[in-house]
């Protein structure tokens, strides 16, 4: 039987954990279970399991004897070098007995550029006390079997539920825009928390200000207390945090381009399955992206950008077919590579 530690489990997690637990009996222990109402995600209605945790700032304390149960054979614990129970975890193996599986992302996307040269020495040693690592994406999962060529180190390829629907014809399209009152001609969609701010929501205002509000419309989706006032821009629809996936699905079929400046995260593969190129700014020191942001194949299914100036000029002069076949060939990837079924498999090839 398998424990598997997790703060809390959001909506889009949800499956991943029903699937897994169809192969393996699993418990999964959560420690801090109001996270979800905090970060505004809707709850997810899997059974999970309480632990008692003492943290502060970054480090965390949890009650290692809840992992201690006969029951429990394997234990995936997360990849995070502040957590100290996990390191007395690792290093008492040899009496304990249980194999240890870290899954994280493996890197630091605040550090990203740095640690992609440099790995982090003490990342590097709780791989190394582990039997083996489930790594979010092939990028990262990549970089550490190079350094641990013996180690079991498999990329998950993190995903959420998706449902991977073609473009709706043009007829359906129109009746969607005049439904939610959406005249422009081209659409851009953003979907993500105002929470956090690396998404630099300062370059998507200073899109919307710069290009023509009668020619270009923004659908935005999401909440947030770092979120902007849109209501004073006549071709920004403001939806703020939904769920219903009716309402969506029409909103992702109006869009053209998915358009998140930085941070880009899971949220890109909802757009992909909805065929929809990802258009976001190139990582750099300034530019901070998730480790998703390995899934955006410039000119293939989407576009990095350098500066504003070259996003702004794309956006306004590029073909819609150009933009058929970018959002086509994100589909593709989405349902080649990213679907839950694949995460699960991925998962269970270690265990």
């Amino acid at each position: 039987m398998i424990a598997i530690l997790q703060p809390h489990v959001p909506h889009y997690r949800e499956q991943f954990f029903e699937i897994l637990g169809e192969s393996e009996k699993t418990d999964i222990v959560c420690y801090d279970l109001e996270e979800s109402k905090n970060n505004n995600f809707s709850e997810a209605k899997i059974p999970v399991v309480g632990i008692q945790v003492f943290q502060i700032g970054p480090l965390l304390l949890y009650n290692p004897f809840q992992f201690l149960q006969k029951k429990y054979d394997i234990l995936i614990l997360m990849l995070h070098f502040g957590h100290l129970t996990t390191w007395l975890l690792l290093l008492t193996k040899w009496i304990h007995r249980k194999k240890i599986i870290l899954w994280g992302q493996g890197i630091s996307v605040k550090r990203y550029l740095e640690e992609e040269k440099n790995p982090d020495w003490k990342l590097k040693w709780m791989i190394a006390l582990s039997n083996g690592v489930w790594i979010y994406t092939e990028k990262e999962a990549e970089q550490w079997k190079k350094l641990f060529q013996k180690k079991p180190i498999v990329a998950l390829n993190n995903t959420l539920q998706c449902s991977c629907n073609p473009k709706p014809d043009i007829a359906k399209v129109e009746r969607y825009k005049n439904k939610h009152h959406i005249t422009q001609k081209r659409i851009l969609l953003f979907s993500a928390r105002f929470e956090n701010p690396y998404r630099r929501t300062d370059l998507l205002l200073e899109v919307i200000n710069q290009l023509n509000p009668d020619e270009v419309g923004f659908i935005i989706i999401g909440s947030g207390s770092l979120k902007p006032d849109f209501s004073k821009y006549k071709n920004v629809y403001d939806f703020g945090k939904l769920y219903d996936e009716e309402i969506k699905r029409e909103l992702f079929s109006m869009a053209d381009i998915y358009f998140q400046p930085g941070w880009v995260g899971l949220s890109i593969v909802e757009a992909m399955s909805s065929a929809l190129p990802i258009f976001t700014f190139r990582r750099n020191e300034d530019i901070k992206q998730c480790v998703e942001y390995s899934y955006i194949i410039d000119k293939y299914n989407g576009l990095l950008f350098d500066n504003l100036s070259e996003c702004l000029d794309i956006i306004l002069h590029i073909s819609d077919d150009t933009l058929m076949k970018m959002g086509e060939n994100a589909r593709n990837y989405v349902k080649e590579k990213l679907t839950v079924d694949n995460m699960v498999n991925n998962a269970l090839s270690m265990l």
